[in-house]
């Protein structure tokens, strides 16, 4: 399915916290085929083909809505949720819970992705993710059952070709292979970063519903 002009129903709605205002968006269709669960190497999420829309859009709207944080609720079976958010924002991840129950009723509206959605980038410019004096990591944490993806706006477009290739050519490719994915690089590669240790949001693309990946013991 190709990305340019897809329309995208969304729930807007709003909340103060601590003398901040915030916004949130979420789809308007409840997104019942994907699953989000923590493992030893970051995240995986697993996403059917009309889920893997849901992805670019939510991306493209946190590159270039510092003011929101997009949630996609996913928690079904057990499954974490996904919040993205501009890092200008400066929310605490710790006030999720407070801020989710002092929402406002939605106001519906509308997303309707550009001819291009995302900007194509050269080698180069991936190459610089491995220099020391990189800054647009997109980077992670996890608190109240969500994982939350914090970045600028080149960090999501860095990232963002993975997220379309999977929604766009992930279906085709899935007819013949057995696994169809992408990985997401979080946090600068520094050894002994234990504060927030370099990690792997893996995403794949499954034929049917999602299920959330099972644990081991070892990945908890």
């Amino acid at each position: 399915m190709r990305l340019a002009g897809v329309r995208w129903r969304a729930e807007v709605s709003t909340a103060r916290l601590d003398g901040v205002g915030y916004r949130v968006v979420r789809p308007r269709r409840p997104i019942r085929t994907a699953a989000l669960a923590e493992y030893r190497y970051g995240a995986d999420l697993a996403l059917d083909k009309a889920a893997a829309v849901d992805l670019p859009v939510a991306w493209w709207l946190a590159a270039r809505s510092p003011h929101s944080l997009i949630h996609l609720p996913l928690r079904s079976g057990g499954a974490l949720d996904l919040v993205l958010l501009h890092h200008s924002l400066g929310f605490r991840v710790s006030s999720w819970k407070r801020l989710r129950s002092r929402l406002s009723p939605p106001a519906v509206s509308t997303v309707t992705l550009p001819r291009r959605p995302f900007p194509v980038f050269g080698r180069a410019d991936h190459e610089r993710f491995f220099h020391q004096d990189f800054r647009d990591h997109l980077r992670y944490a996890f608190a109240a059952d969500t994982l939350f993806l914090i970045g600028s706006r080149r960090a999501y477009e860095l990232a963002a070709e993975n997220v379309r290739a999977l929604a766009e050519d992930g279906p085709a490719h899935l007819a013949g292979e057995t696994h169809v994915c992408a990985e997401i690089g979080l946090g600068p590669w520094k050894p002994h970063h234990r504060r927030n240790p370099a990690a792997m949001l893996h995403v794949h693309l499954t034929g049917g519903p999602a299920a959330a990946p099972r644990r081991s013991a070892s990945d908890r």
